[in-house]
């Protein structure tokens, strides 16, 4: 019997990640392109995309996901609002990928469908109830409750980079102020840096982070700073929700105990100690992968694959 295998999209703000996972969640083919900002443009490199995959596939491809960042509406079936890519925005966009596409096509909210992915092939593995959030460029927020992913009532719960941690913070892309996002993310980490240095050489969190794990002062300060409000932001979760893991990935979080530690210890002041005692703060297993490789099983499940 020939093995079948899903294809899974991970369309960020910068970039679009791809593959093709098997039944097990194992990747067999990936790989990533730069992101057009126009939405002719992406749909010319989704397209050239799944063309690439189709030919080097090692057997049948049976259905195809998409993770894309933003409140997708699944009633509407299209991006409303997009705070870091917009020109998704009000794009129906699953008819336009239905004219290339010859197989089952599904769309989630990225962070969802990395949720998903982690749960299923994952640091999620065996828990019936987490929460990830990924910490780059934004804040996702994905739900797994009972073994499901949790959309809402429109297809937009887990936003938690949308939460309100500190009223009389910056403006937030999404109109808000003073968002998880706005308080927590990859820029907000060189921004710290930069506020407390004057430095503007320092552009990037990478070189933050190597700069903290050298012991540079204000590198460690900023990570400080940034570990506090996603504290924050985690103890909210842990209280409302009562997950049995709360996941964390996302770019920033390759600082490993650098920022892991600090964040627990600030989400076990900030939760309710109950709920806490019940919950794993754990590090995301799947990396830059979780995406994709959730887009692709939910692909599977909601096409009926399950073979």
């Amino acid at each position: 019997m020939t093995s079948s295998y899903d294809a899974g999209f991970d369309i960020g703000g910068t970039q679009i990640k791809y593959g093709l996972v098997d039944h097990d969640g194992r990747l067999v083919q990936k790989g990533r392109a730069r992101s057009p900002e126009a939405m002719a443009g992406i749909l010319a490199v989704l397209e050239e995309t799944w063309i690439g995959l189709k030919k080097r596939a090692p057997g049948p491809i049976r259905s195809c996901g998409f993770g894309i960042a933003g409140f997708y509406s699944i009633k509407e079936r299209k991006i409303l609002q997009s705070p870091n890519y917009p020109s998704l925005n009000g794009y129906p966009i699953l008819p336009a990928l239905r004219k290339f596409i010859d197989v089952p096509v599904r769309i989630g909210n990225d962070a969802n469908l990395a949720a998903y992915g982690e749960f299923r092939h994952g640091a999620g593995r065996g828990a019936r109830s987490l929460v990830l959030l990924t910490v780059g460029t934004g804040i996702g927020g994905g739900i797994i409750l009972d073994g499901k992913v949790w959309e809402g009532e429109g297809g937009f719960a887990g936003e938690i980079g949308h939460i309100t941690v500190n009223p009389e913070g910056e403006p937030c892309g999404c109109g808000n102020r003073g968002c998880l996002e706005t308080e927590a993310s990859a820029p907000r980490l060189v921004r710290n840096y930069q506020s407390l240095t004057g430095r503007t050489d320092i552009a990037d969190s990478k070189d933050v982070y190597l700069l903290a794990k050298a012991g540079d002062p204000a590198a460690l300060e900023s990570f400080r700073r940034l570990a506090y409000w996603l504290g924050i932001g985690i103890g909210i979760v842990i209280t409302a929700l009562n997950p049995e893991k709360v996941i964390i990935g996302g770019g920033v979080v390759s600082a490993g105990k650098l920022l892991l530690g600090p964040v627990i210890e600030e989400a076990r002041r900030r939760a309710h100690p109950i709920p806490f005692a019940g919950c794993r703060i754990e590090k995301a297993a799947l990396g830059n992968d979780a995406g994709l490789v959730g887009a692709a099983a939910w692909a599977r499940l909601r096409a009926g694959n399950r073979g």
